[in-house]
């Protein structure tokens, strides 16, 4: 269930992506590559958003 109309994001993918984001901001602080993380905050969005419009179809039939 989505945390708010306006978004996707479960309450779960909402604190992944967060926590993501805290890694890869300090990862380039220290000048690391930060590509997989990126890569891997892309799949959740890729994938919550896939679940939304799946249900939004469903809603229309």
């Amino acid at each position: 269930m989505p945390v708010s109309k306006h978004d996707p994001y479960n309450a779960r993918e909402i604190a992944q992506i967060i926590t993501l984001g805290l890694r890869i901001e300090r990862r380039r602080a220290y000048g690391k590559p930060t590509a997989a993380l990126e890569k891997q905050a892309d799949r959740i969005r890729e994938k919550a958003q896939a679940r939304e419009d799946d249900r939004t179809k469903a809603r229309r039939k």
